[in-house]
């Protein structure tokens, strides 16, 4: 899901008004206009003037449609679309154009469009206007959802707050927007001689640009960057890549971060709140933060054993493969994915890499659609249509059942200059079934142009599940479309859509798009795939939980300098922190939608792989696919995520699957517990009066706890594990 600071300060309601689409160019097949430089600023004045012309006419509505529900949610709704039209071409653009002035010229629209929904939220008439009405439970929700957008936006505050709040969320957009542009512009080049580069693949090399000495030229972006810290031999080499990508943000970022963390402190003191974290998480699946850091401890009381378990392993293996005493051998951070790499080839015969052949990149898309097809009852039909670059791909999507056009998709999937330099999913333009309007979502990634390791097939998956979720919607009001759901839900079908990356029921149907034919994936090549994939989960889930721990921190009330906070963070990690390295200045998250929410990623895990359990291991199976696209991926946010995942399974959500996954094990004499989850194995047991449950259950793999920790692991080990709010 696209981290854009658009907005998302704001509130939930202020997202459906702002995250979108494309002005449709004919009812059969609406497209993303390819705005040219010189004329955003045109039609984005001219296109404010429209959408104030529209307020006017909403405010001065005659009394007796304005207590008609379904009048005023109509002409909300077509304000909402026309919005989206304004700024759905000019934010995407904005992060995708080959053209840098276009980029340029996208941003002080955004900063417009940012101003008018501002001051439309804060717009009195029309907040007591959804105040008096009442509709259905469809309209219900989205009157609510519409007021805590109003009273997010300060409506209620006094008029000096309420000129404040303005000011505050304009900042931050236009901080964003530099944040942003500063990694995404950074074209700096490390330069690495041939000895600096032996270990790296050939194919890897041959595409790698060169300088008059013969000298080899990388940048950040993934293909390269990625590829150099496994397979570089030098450790000096990769030390200073590392160095640099940490830092890539540049200096200017730092300032920009600390800017935005006062001035959303100041904006949750205008409400009377605590901090940000508050103002945020209230509205939000988890409620408060302090669910949230309930939730992250669990999970850190899970991980943080098998995190260094890993790591003493890995160091283990760098030592005797270098023939050194395992006292002076030291594992730093750059190591990490190369002797994880190594350990993964030596252990399971697993070479990314070389699994590259399996997924040829021109094989794994079509193979990604017809997966989906086969799952949703959809097809995806090739069109030429007008595009900002020549690699770009469009497909129409039709029901399969009726034939009918439900929406459109854009594929960009290569990296380039200027260009947004991760992976994400762009909800152009939602669907609003009530104006007939077709949804438009557009995937961008950074990709290798010959194929797909296994980390990144997960990761087109990942991308592509959130495009289903917008161009499968099938919303009554564009507002409640697609992917604006709570953001600790949103990553939830993309998360479980994983494993169609991870399972042969489906990656066998691969080798049926390649030309010419790649290796099947057999049984064993897949359990190797699995068992590579699962090593590391300790390292791979600690990161991931300090990166949720530390936006926690920052927007938790702290006005304690970022950098400070993250050197002292990252210090107390088992492979501490690297000095003069500045990660927080390229975390692109903290500055867009995921600010105090980046916890959100696990706990979107506990939710999708739940909703795993519905296939019951038959993940090609079309009945539970359709039971899905109906109940989440058509639904939008109808309902809530609870509600959704509810309606879903038939019960209410729990952790089992997720606790499954979970690397720590827990065993040990005396344990007050009185039934004992076994990650490893997916086990219960009961407290172990001696070794017989390690025996009984889990033969390997196993990792011991103290006894001292046990009264504060119980929460998560026994039958009633970690709790997801409704």
């Amino acid at each position: 899901m696209k981290p854009s600071s658009l907005f998302l300060s704001v509130s939930a309601a202020l997202i459906s008004l702002t995250t979108g689409p494309a002005i449709g160019q004919t009812t059969e097949r609406p497209l993303i206009p390819i705005l040219r430089a010189g004329e955003i600023s045109a039609r984005c004045d001219l296109g404010l003037v429209g959408l104030r012309k529209q307020v006017a006419a909403l405010e001065q509505m005659p009394a007796a449609k304005a207590h008609h529900a379904k009048t005023v949610f109509a002409v909300w709704n077509q304000l909402q679309m026309a919005i989206e039209d304004l700024q759905g071409p000019v934010d995407l653009l904005s992060n995708v154009s080959p053209d840098a002035k276009v980029r340029s010229e996208s941003e002080p629209c955004l900063v417009d469009i940012n101003k008018f929904a501002t001051e439309l939220l804060q717009n009195r008439t029309l907040y007591r206007r959804f105040k008096s009405i009442k509709g259905d439970a469809i309209e219900t929700k989205l009157r609510q959802d519409v007021l805590d957008g109003f009273d997010d936006a300060g409506v209620s505050l006094p008029p000096e707050k309420r000129v404040r709040m303005k000011a505050i969320v304009v900042r931050l957009e236009m901080l964003g927007q530099e944040f942003a542009r500063n990694v995404r512009d950074n074209n700096q080049k490390l330069s690495f001689s041939a000895d600096e580069v032996k270990g790296l693949p050939a194919d890897y090399l041959a595409k790698a640009k060169r300088d008059d000495q013969g000298n080899y030229l990388l940048g950040f972006e993934y293909p390269e960057y990625n590829p150099f810290m496994e397979y570089a031999d030098s450790s000096e080499a990769r030390e200073r890549f590392q160095f640099a990508y940490a830092n890539h943000g540049t200096p200017k970022n730092l300032p920009l971060l600390k800017e935005a963390m006062a001035l959303r402190r100041e904006m949750a003191a205008l409400f009377a709140l605590p901090s940000y974290a508050d103002f945020v998480v209230r509205r939000r699946m988890a409620s408060t933060p302090a669910t949230v850091n309930t939730f992250l401890g669990e999970v850190q009381q899970a991980v943080t054993s098998s995190e260094q378990k890993e790591i003493e392993e890995l160091r283990a293996y760098k030592a005797q493969t270098l023939n050194t005493p395992l006292a002076d051998t030291k594992l730093n951070r750059w190591d990490v994915a190369y002797w994880q790499q190594k350990l993964k080839q030596s252990r399971y015969n697993v070479d990314q890499n070389a699994l590259r052949k399996y997924f040829p990149t021109d094989a794994a898309v079509p193979w990604i659609l017809d997966v989906s097809s086969k799952l949703y009852g959809i097809e995806f039909k090739p069109a030429e249509v007008p595009v900002w670059h020549a690699d770009v791909k469009y497909y129409d999507v039709f029901n399969a059942a009726n034939h009918q056009r439900i929406g459109g998709i854009y594929l960009d999937l290569f990296p380039r200059e200027g260009k947004y330099g991760h992976a994400a999913a762009w909800p152009v333009r939602g669907v609003s079934t009530v104006a007939g309007r077709t949804p438009i979502s557009a995937l961008v990634t950074n990709f290798d142009r010959v194929g797909l390791s296994g980390d990144e097939l997960e990761t087109l998956v990942h991308e592509f599940g959130h495009v289903l979720h917008g161009v499968l919607s099938h919303t009554r009001y564009v507002s409640q479309s697609g992917t604006s759901v709570e953001r600790d839900f949103v990553e939830a079908p993309s998360q479980m859509y994983e494993e169609w990356a991870r399972r042969k029921e489906s990656l066998q149907l691969m080798a049926g798009f390649c030309k010419p034919g790649c290796p099947e994936i057999d049984d064993q090549i897949l359990q190797r795939m699995t068992a590579a994939h699962n090593y590391g989960r300790g390292i791979r889930y600690a990161r991931q939980l300090l990166y949720a721990r530390y936006d926690m921190a920052l927007h938790n009330g702290t006005s304690d300098d970022p950098l400070v906070v993250w050197q002292k963070m990252e210090g107390a990690t088992p492979l501490g922190y690297v000095a003069g390295t500045e990660f927080p200045g390229q975390f692109g998250h903290l500055m867009g939608g995921y600010a105090a929410g980046y916890y959100g990623y696990m706990w979107s895990e506990v939710l999708a792989l739940d909703m795993l359990s519905r296939y019951h291991g038959k993940l090609m199976n079309p009945e539970v696919g359709q039971l899905y696209r109906k109940s989440i991926l058509e639904r939008g946010s109808e309902l809530r995520g609870a509600d959704l995942v509810r309606g879903f399974l038939g019960r209410e959500s729990n952790s089992k699957a997720f606790l499954m996954k979970l690397p720590a094990i827990v065993c040990s004499k005396g344990n007050p517990c009185s039934l004992i989850y076994y990650a490893a194995c997916g086990k219960w047991c009961r407290p172990c009066s001696a070794s017989s449950c390690w025996s009984s259950f889990c033969s390997t793999g196993l990792v011991a706890i103290r006894p001292t920790s046990w009264p504060a692991r119980c929460r998560i080990r026994n039958r009633s594990p970690i709790s997801v709010p409704s």
